[in-house]
């Protein structure tokens, strides 16, 4: 299962336009809907959706995606004047085709650890904060992305730590989650 999730995605070049374009309707309005990144980016591995379907940005994206006022997705990216930000509208700014240029930095694979004062990070900040000025004032985005890597520090670290719990449990042979002389019946009573 986790290799044909990840082969879905990755075994097919990202430039193709079918990525984001669906190759039988081909519409430029479809690729500007939040949804189409989600066809790749949710699950446990890219939790990218589910992130933002839970923020403010993507609830306010939810309850207002319908009204053309408010996401007129008929108007090319550099011309929208949205509400709220979809994925698009941040991570393809100004309406390129480079979602690499404006990526972020994932928090897997031990990512949540990496010195972020490195010269690599700071231009990634420098560059969010502008995505995020467009809207916020420049205080308000990077306090915001300060909180977000200090959260995702400590989400590493917690990650850590339960791995160890799971490893020293396995090391004592209690490997089993729930022996089956313990487990609930039918009725969720033991």
């Amino acid at each position: 299962g986790d290799t044909a999730g990840c082969t879905f995605c990755h075994t097919s070049p990202e430039e193709r336009c079918s990525t984001c374009h669906q190759r039988h309707q081909f519409n430029p309005v479809v690729a500007r809907k939040s949804e189409q990144c989600k066809t790749c980016h949710w699950g446990k591995d890219h939790r990218d959706w589910e992130a933002y379907d839970i923020s403010i940005h993507g609830t306010v994206y939810q309850v207002n995606k319908w009204d053309p006022t408010q996401f007129d997705m008929s108007k090319k990216l550099a011309d929208a004047d949205y509400v709220g930000p979809t994925c698009q509208y941040c991570h393809l700014r100004g309406g390129h085709h480079n979602v690499q240029r404006l990526s972020t930095v994932y928090t897997s694979m031990g990512m949540s650890n990496a010195d972020r004062g490195a010269p690599l990070w700071k231009e990634k900040r420098d560059t969010w904060a502008s995505v995020c000025d467009d809207c916020h004032s420049p205080r308000f985005a990077r306090e915001n992305l300060q909180a977000m890597d200090e959260a995702c520090k400590d989400a590493g670290l917690k990650y850590t730590e339960t791995f160890k719990v799971a490893e020293n449990l396995m090391l004592d042979g209690m490997g089993e989650p729930m022996p089956k002389d313990l487990a609930p019946d039918w009725s969720g009573q033991h």
